[in-house]
């Protein structure tokens, strides 16, 4: 498929299916703003994209406001207060599917309630939930990947408790391409949302529904638990490089190593966008950040470790930096991470940049579907680990490590970049390819998001630890990365395993560009 970049000037929206791009368009044409925008782009995908995303899992924020502050939003639920490690006696690790795998709060209603309370909306939220009804109550069509990744994950979720099999076979079968997906259930509860207030996913009626699903189905969440949620707001984590302040999540998210890898690569030298240098480098400071991730990065409630310190430390930054041999390969591999997620952005006339991500975990997250609400809830808590102390230990209340990062750079020269996507491991990685052939190197942004990339451990479907190479990078850069250590895999063209990015540009006199991803059911909205 071959995308040009889009441009306007009234408003951009770059999502990674077309009607939730429509949705937060549209949401600006009525006069809303970016933030208001991404709320509709949000509930959208949580219908049309389901296997990705939903609002039984958890999001996170971060927003450029016109005035130039950047402020951040973790929409990021907790453990079950009664998720111990006697729940799991018995067991080496949180299950990956099922009632135990829904042990955590999910965060993702609190953060669009956070972000619509900063934002000085003018849209009544019935107006922001429209299409997401909409597209709920008369069907969604099932999209290539939906029907992929509904096939292939069928077997393990059709056996959970709840309403998977109801709303996702409900023929029997997995939904197959250009099949219409109906979901009533969630319909209902969105339009309870949208007359009783987001809040009430927390308390009330619709709280009281969610907890009693959760109990029937054997989860650990409870209506106390979810009362007891809240979405935060720490302060982004930044750093400085060549030209730009670039910005992420603060932890539990790795955004920290999304930021380090960007830092660490400003510091090598590279001639020649895609060049072995530049491909090199940024795997090799890739790996130095996420030796730190995983060593330091989790829920900051356990863990007192100068994230912002480090980022700010010049001196330190050319240390690690040094680390990285221009030639050849750190042996690999470390422990990795995955997760199915939606990225998301929007830009508006006053200004105003988001830049947004949400996630049940896994494809369907834990399976579960709750048959009152239709919602899907996640898995990230598998994330947890059974052990006493330590990085990820389960805890009642901890919230677990998030692969989940949003990503903003402010320019010195005025413009203000929003870019992110999916994929577990892939995420820093992606953001970090997209990043730097855009600033470092000027290449047009649709080029930058669509051209071969690369994959260093786990995303999205895949358990390998390689590095794995998309066809159409130069052949002698891929023999020069074999020939420098790396254990290279060629995965074939435009593959999934690579994430679904995207990116907004808005330039100081209002220019918007915005690209998508050719591997997504994506699109670019903008006017």
């Amino acid at each position: 498929m071959t995308l040009t970049t889009i441009t306007g000037t009234g408003g951009m929206v770059t999502a990674p299916h077309y009607l939730a791009s429509q949705a937060g368009l549209d949401v600006l044409r009525d006069d809303g703003n970016a933030v208001e925008a991404v709320v509709a782009v949000a509930a959208t995908l949580a219908v049309v994209y389901p296997h990705m995303t939903g609002i039984g899992g958890d999001g996170f924020w971060l927003i450029a406001e016109p005035d130039g502050r950047v402020h951040a939003i973790h929409g990021c639920g907790g453990a079950a207060g009664s998720a111990d490690l006697s729940l799991y006696a018995g067991l080496d690790a949180v299950p990956t599917r099922g009632p135990l795998a829904a042990n955590t709060v999910a965060g993702t209603i609190s953060g669009w309630e956070a972000a619509l309370a900063s934002a000085n909306g003018r849209l009544p939220l019935v107006r922001l939930l429209r299409d997401a009804i909409a597209h709920a109550e008369a069907g969604v069509i099932v999209t290539a990947g939906g029907a992929g990744i509904a096939a292939a994950k069928g077997r393990e979720l059709r056996i959970q408790p709840g309403a998977y099999a109801a709303t996702f076979e409900p023929e029997g079968r997995p939904l197959r391409e250009g099949d219409r997906l109906f979901q009533p259930a969630l319909a209902k509860t969105l339009r309870g949302l949208a007359a009783d207030g987001l809040d009430s996913y927390y308390h009330g009626a619709l709280a009281e529904l969610i907890a009693a699903d959760l109990t029937a189905l054997g989860s650990p969440v409870s209506l106390a638990d979810l009362a007891a949620h809240q979405a935060t707001r720490p302060a982004p984590l930044h750093t400085a490089i060549k030209g730009a302040r670039l910005y992420n999540s603060a932890p539990p998210t790795q955004g920290f190593a999304s930021l380090m890898i960007l830092a660490l690569f400003d510091r090598l030298q590279a001639d020649a966008v895609n060049g072995f240098a530049h491909v090199h480098g940024l795997i090799e400071a890739t790996k130095q950040a996420f030796l730190l991730r995983d060593m330091h990065v989790s829920d900051p409630a356990y863990h007192d470790y100068g994230y912002q310190g480090l980022l700010d430390d010049g001196a330190a930054l050319d240390i690690l930096a040094a680390a990285v041999d221009p030639d050849r390969a750190l042996p690999w591999p470390q422990p990795s991470a995955q997760g199915d997620t939606c990225w998301f952005a929007a830009a508006d006339s006053e200004g105003r940049v988001v830049s947004a991500i949400q996630s049940t975990y896994f494809e369907f997250g834990s399976g579960l579907v709750l048959p009152q609400t239709g919602i899907t809830w996640q898995n990230r808590g598998s994330s947890f680990r059974l052990v006493e102390s330590g990085w990820n230990a389960l805890r009642p209340g901890r919230k677990p490590f998030h692969t989940l990062n949003p990503a903003l750079a402010r320019f010195d020269d005025g413009r203000t970049m929003a870019y992110g996507t999916m994929g577990g491991e892939g995420q820093p990685q992606t953001q970090a390819a997209i990043f730097t052939r855009y600033a470092r190197f000027g290449m047009d942004l649709q080029e930058a998001v669509s051209a071969p990339r690369w994959l260093l451990g786990r995303t999205w479907g895949e358990q390998s630890t390689t590095l794995k190479l998309e066809d159409g990078l130069d052949e002698a850069v891929c023999t020069a990365l074999s020939e420098a250590g790396h254990d290279v895999e060629r995965v074939g063209p435009m593959t999934a395993m690579m994430g679904h990015a995207g990116a907004i540009v808005r330039y100081p006199d209002g220019r918007l560009e915005g690209a998508t991803d050719p591997r997504s059911d994506g699109a670019v909205a903008a006017w």
